[in-house]
């Protein structure tokens, strides 16, 4: 009997440490390894040698992208032409961190220096005077002109092959020839293109005149506004061409600001006028645009082979990018004129008016 009770006791115990070690065995296998209980402190490694996948991310829809800069040359993407430019440098176009000299430079006092020797070449000259070329394939590169005459630099009928690359062009408010102002920072008397690029130019009141040329990635601001010596504002344009000429004008990726008050001669950024004949071939590609009248005056009534693409008409000045509107004069029915992807600074799309 008292067998039989031992061995009763045994076995009810047996049970009892059974069903402790079940129910251990069962609380590790659904709570401590089960991620859902309690998640790993670290992430999983993979075998040496093993790519990890990258985590896949939800887009949160109530997050707008940031916006994309156009593309520093040629004309922008559909996708590009819908965002918004807050400044110049930070949607990719020149200013004064991208233009002017790269080298240290050597004080040259020139006064209006004539150049008459074919390929001269002027690099790392800070010059207090102004050039006047009478030579072919004249080359001023990585250099600074401060001038009191009528121009900066100045290229005479009959030569070619100019090349001002990576230089600051100004002058001295109220020291110029006319009536204290001064007119031309480069100017391309000759027949044929020049060629204007990376350079930072500032104060002269049409800065670069030229009926033909290659005009790309300058920075053109603060444009100082005077009396001519007829007692009248002079007219100010970043960019102007008179019309009448025979080769192409090209102005590509370029800043062109014009802050002047149109009550003290305020043109355009880019002034395509007829004065001296047809305004033909020219190109407006990928520029930042802003000030004047009008930012753009397109070449009026005659004009043929007109091209204006992917511009940004800045807003900073005027609401309309001019005080009176963004673009005047424009020919849309005449021969290879074409308009296409040009859009404010904020993202609208502009077009002239019918």
């Amino acid at each position: 009997m008292l067998r039989n009770r031992r061995r009763l006791v045994a076995w009810l115990l047996a049970g009892v440490v059974l069903a402790v070690v079940l129910t251990l065995y069962d609380a590790d296998r659904t709570g401590v390894s089960d991620p859902k209980a309690a998640p790993s402190a670290t992430p999983s490694q993979a075998p040496p040698g093993t790519a990890t996948p990258a985590p896949t991310t939800t887009p949160d829809p109530s997050v707008t992208p940031s916006p994309t800069a156009p593309p520093a040359t040629g004309e922008p993407s559909p996708a590009a032409s819908a965002t918004a430019c807050t400044s110049p440098g930070a949607c990719g176009y020149p200013d004064a961190n991208s233009t002017g000299p790269r080298i240290a430079l050597e004080r040259h006092d020139t006064g209006n220096m004539s150049i008459k020797k074919d390929g001269t070449v002027i690099k790392g000259w800070d010059i207090r005077g102004s050039l006047d070329v009478y030579a072919n394939d004249v080359t001023i590169i990585d250099s600074r002109i401060t001038s009191t005459n009528w121009w900066g630099v100045n290229l005479r009928p009959g030569f070619s092959g100019l090349k001002v690359l990576h230089t600051t062009i100004t002058a001295v408010p109220g020291k110029g020839p006319d009536n204290g102002g001064v007119n031309y920072a480069v100017s391309n008397m000759g027949g044929s293109s020049i060629e204007v690029g990376w350079c930072d130019i500032s104060v002269f009141g049409n800065a670069l005149s030229m009926g033909q040329g290659d005009l790309h990635d300058n920075y053109v601001h603060d444009l100082v506004a005077f009396r001519n010596q007829g007692g009248e504002w002079q007219h100010i344009d970043a960019v102007i061409s008179g019309g009448g000429n025979k080769g192409r004008l090209t102005i590509r990726h370029n800043t062109l600001l014009n802050s002047t008050p149109v009550d003290k001669g305020a043109t355009a950024a880019v002034g395509l006028f007829a004065d001296t004949g047809v305004v033909s071939s020219v190109v407006v590609e990928d520029n930042w645009l802003a000030g004047g009248a009008y930012a753009l005056y397109g070449g009026g009534p005659g004009a043929t082979g007109i091209r204006v693409t992917g511009n940004v008409f800045s807003t900073q000045y005027h609401p309309a990018s001019g005080a009176y509107g963004p673009v005047t004069a424009w020919n849309a029915g005449g021969a290879g004129n074409v308009w296409k992807d040009n859009r404010t600074s904020d993202g609208r799309p502009v077009e002239p008016a019918s």
